[in-house]
């Protein structure tokens, strides 16, 4: 398969894919960092990408998967996580310039859980300050693939776009109301 085809796949068949070794985490990783390279600047969906962090991870995946350790559906996904959840060693802002240089040590629950999955995580995705629906996004608003003069709607704005112009296979938002509810419509995602 072409590299550059990867990221148009649903995350269900690129785990399958990955599963049945057609397709390595480390492949899927390069081609949404490529995306990410080549067009995140008109989005503006990430804060941070974790380029390293999610190559290292990645190739784990790929040797547990040749060794037989396939731990499931999450295993090798390339995945993208409003920058709201801690992570560890990997810069959490909160969306606010206030955390602009703080670095996690330690992961959030839901972060623990997909990272225990084999999920891979490519960066964190751009929000309104501090998860405040209709606040400022102090490093940006995000734009909506679909048209760029248009908003992603809602605090998990830079999920909605990173998914939508498939920069990642999927992407991670939390809703207190309508924070992944409205960039998921905004943004056409089911």
């Amino acid at each position: 398969m072409d590299k550059a085809e990867i990221p148009f796949l649903s995350a269900t068949v690129l785990a399958e894919l990955i599963n049945k070794r057609e397709v390595s985490s480390v492949e899927a990783v390069e081609a949404y960092l490529d995306r990410i390279d080549s067009l995140d600047f008109k989005f503006n969906s990430f804060i941070t990408v974790s380029r390293k962090e999610a190559l290292q991870a990645a190739g784990e995946a790929e040797k547990e998967i040749a060794q037989g350790n396939y731990r499931g559906p999450m295993h090798g996904i390339p995945l993208a996580v409003k920058d709201q959840f801690w992570t560890k060693g990997i810069r959490t802002t909160g969306g606010s310039r206030i955390l602009a240089d703080f670095v996690p040590n330690e992961d959030a629950t839901v972060i623990s859980k997909l990272k225990q999955a084999g999920a891979v995580i490519l960066g964190k995705t751009t929000l309104t300050e501090f998860a405040m629906g209709g606040g400022i996004e102090r490093f940006g608003p995000p734009r909506n693939p679909w048209n760029l003069d248009k908003r992603t709607g809602g605090s998990s704005g830079g999920s909605g776009a990173a998914t939508a112009a498939f920069l990642c296979a999927t992407s991670l938002g939390e809703d207190t109301g309508g924070s992944i509810r409205w960039p998921a419509t905004w943004c056409g995602l089911v």
